[in-house]
């Protein structure tokens, strides 16, 4: 074939093949002169958006400043109410002196959380006795009474450390309810399968404000005469309970994903049912609905602000009452875009990982 025909027919390949930023933005911006306007008008209200963002934001903010007559001069936002109040907005109503044991307990706690991600650390020999000693450190901490340390109330704890309790009580307890209800829902048995169905179609069907009122109004009414069960501890579990109820559909969704040779491949090697879901069917199911489940998982994390109802100072609560000050009230944007930005840098690190451990089952890694 001629060098000339060779060329011309290079000329013809389909725009897939054709590379760099130029060729993109040509096809993709610049294809037509209506594409072209559009393209142009977006850039321009882009650019003014961007602008005053970096204006208000950075170029005309005041950082740090003890007098919020300063912020009330500037023409930008006044990060320095961070500044001034970000440790009852990360602590909340903790005692001041003993802020350095909440400090600590985050320390432990991400360290730990980190640790039990990485799978070089995936051994029992490993995680039983490290999060044994974190769960008994962060305990000391939060609790004190001990080592010379004053006992704090559960009703004095808030902040981030009360936010991270609740969103990993509520994982931890909910997890392994979600998979019993999974099961249960497609369950041979009827009995077991009508209570399971009963349990998350009620459940699922009212608000978590809802079930946090019953938690703390109405569920000690029915206890015997002088006993009490502590409130953090109800509502930890009743956003465990209602986080179980949406996962467990997830997971079901994951088990009618296995093919019926699965289970029949099972029972010719002569597997019982509790081997065969343990050891093929479970495993195979949560891997198919990672995603989702992550996407739930994220989601728990941000129920945990619905504790503002029932007087649990969160990390959003605590915000709402620091920005009660006269002196601070008006910069109120500025303290909530710190308390989303904690949000989003735990939930982009959740979706970040989740995404790695798709990458580690598509290899086999896992």
């Amino acid at each position: 074939m001629a060098q000339s025909e060779i060329l011309e027919q290079s000329t013809d390949l389909p725009p897939v093949f054709a590379s760099g930023p130029v060729q993109w933005a040509r096809r993709h911006l610049f294809s037509s002169v209506g594409q072209t306007l559009l393209t142009l008008f977006v850039a321009a209200v882009s650019a003014r958006i961007l602008w005053f963002v970096l204006n208000w934001a950075i170029l005309d903010a005041v950082w740090f400043s003890a007098d919020p007559q300063a912020c009330r001069d500037a023409a930008g936002a006044c990060w320095a109410v961070i500044a001034e109040k970000h440790r009852p907005i990360l602590f909340g109503m903790y005692p001041y002196d003993q802020h350095w044991r909440l400090v600590l307990f985050i320390v432990i706690y991400l360290a730990t959380v980190v640790a039990s991600l990485t799978p070089a650390c995936w051994s029992r020999r490993i995680l039983l006795p490290l999060w044994a000693f974190a769960v008994g450190a962060m305990t000391i901490l939060m609790f004190g009474g001990v080592f010379g340390l004053p006992y704090v109330p559960t009703s004095e704890w808030g902040g981030l450390p009360l936010t991270i309790i609740l969103f990993t009580g509520s994982v931890l307890f909910g997890m392994p309810i979600a998979v019993v209800l999974a099961l249960g829902r497609r369950s041979p048995l009827p009995v077991a399968r009508g209570l399971s169905v009963i349990f998350i179609e009620s459940l699922r069907g009212v608000p978590l404000i809802t079930i946090l009122f019953v938690a703390v109004n109405i569920f000690p009414l029915f206890l015997p005469a002088g006993m009490e069960v502590n409130k953090l501890l109800r509502i930890t579990l009743s956003i465990a309970v209602f986080f179980a109820c949406y996962q467990a559909e997830v997971i079901r969704g994951g088990l009618q994903a296995i093919p019926r040779g699965q289970y029949e491949a099972a029972a010719s090697l002569n597997m019982t049912y509790w081997q065969t879901t343990r050891r093929i069917i479970l495993p195979q199911a949560l891997r198919i609905c990672l995603p989702a489940m992550t996407n739930h998982v994220i989601a728990a994390m941000k129920n945990t602000s619905f504790v503002i109802i029932i007087g649990l100072f969160d990390i959003l609560t605590a915000t709402t009452a620091v920005m009660q000050d006269p002196l601070w009230r008006q910069f109120y944007i500025e303290a909530y875009l710190f308390v989303a930005l904690i949000y989003l840098v735990f939930g982009l690190a959740l979706s970040s990982y989740a995404r790695r451990v798709e990458s580690w089952v598509a290899v086999g890694r896992i």
